[in-house]
């Protein structure tokens, strides 16, 4: 078994080749994907586990535990190989996680929002969001970023970080200036509203994992084109669709494309209006290891 040091790993990648990663495993054969939640009040433990064919198996276990002090999402990604299912890597959940959820919105994005975008606002100043400034410059190293938090105490925490990010006062007047508008909240009521997109706006919505959790408006979901990673782990599993779809509000057909798509995966006019939803899912994990191992190993 490879034992790979996460602090040494991050030096070894970049993020523009852990989207082209992603993407590359969308050509892969379709993944066996399962997920299983167990609850005990507002905490909550997540079982993820993935299987294709050519790259392998991997287990993330994962418990969300809102109250801690300290980080509330802990777990482990065990990589299994293909070949023979033996144990090819531990790798660190932190790791994993950080690269798998900016670099998943970070592939969407340069698949749907206009390449001349130019002002990006971060919704919510969590762990998430150092990761959606590195990510999100990478593609747009002109773009201007803004920051709206709940408490302004977390928006400057993240400034301290990135100096270069302006804090937000007012999220609608942020939001209607916005080209992209990346959302990173623990929110289960929406905190985005659909009439305030701008026409050409690209919508990133990550902070949903539960079906109780959303982060934008039924108006978003029906002023936009519709675009997921999986429709297998979004559709039936997470609130951002599944409650305005048992609603009424949206229908199936309105999911444009997922990332198996590519031919169906993209903007169609400067001024329509794009949304995707991370929802993250085992088989992204499954990739981002591999590239994590990869990457360990070649160097």
């Amino acid at each position: 078994m490879t034992e790979i040091v996460p602090f040494e790993a991050e030096a070894k990648l970049d993020w523009i080749s852990m989207a082209r990663a992603i993407e590359a495993g969308h050509d892969l054969p379709p993944a066996q994907v399962t997920d299983t939640f167990l609850y005990r009040g507002e905490d909550t433990l997540l079982n993820r586990s993935a299987w294709i064919e050519g790259l392998g198996i991997a287990v993330k276990v994962a418990s969300i535990f809102p109250g801690n002090e300290g980080p509330s999402v802990n777990g482990a990604v065990t990589l299994l190989s293909d070949t023979d299912g033996t144990l090819e890597a531990v790798v660190d959940f932190h790791l994993v996680t950080k690269w798998k959820t900016a670099a998943d919105s970070l592939l969407g994005a340069m698949k749907l929002a206009r390449p001349d975008s130019r002002e990006i606002l971060i919704v919510g100043a969590g762990n998430v969001a150092s990761s959606l400034r590195e990510a999100y410059g990478a593609a747009f190293p002109e773009a201007r970023f803004t920051v709206w938090n709940r408490s302004r105490g977390g928006a400057e925490r993240l400034c301290a970080q990135h100096p270069d990010i302006e804090i937000a006062e007012d999220l609608e007047q942020a939001v209607r200036r916005a080209d992209i508008v990346t959302c990173a909240t623990m929110a289960k009521a929406p905190v985005v509203r659909g009439d305030w997109l701008k026409p050409g706006a690209h919508l990133d919505l990550i902070g949903a994992f539960t079906p109780q959790m959303r982060e934008a408006d039924d108006r978003a979901l029906q002023r936009a084109r519709i675009f997921v990673d999986s429709r297998a782990t979004t559709l039936d599993h997470i609130g951002e669709l599944k409650i305005p779809l048992e609603a009424g509000a949206i229908s199936r057909a309105d999911v444009v494309a997922e990332f198996s798509e590519p031919e169906a995966f993209r903007r169609e006019s400067d001024e329509e209006i794009t949304l995707f939803k991370n929802g993250g899912g085992a088989h992204l994990d499954l990739m981002v290891a591999r590239h994590i191992l990869d990457r360990w190993r070649s160097a």
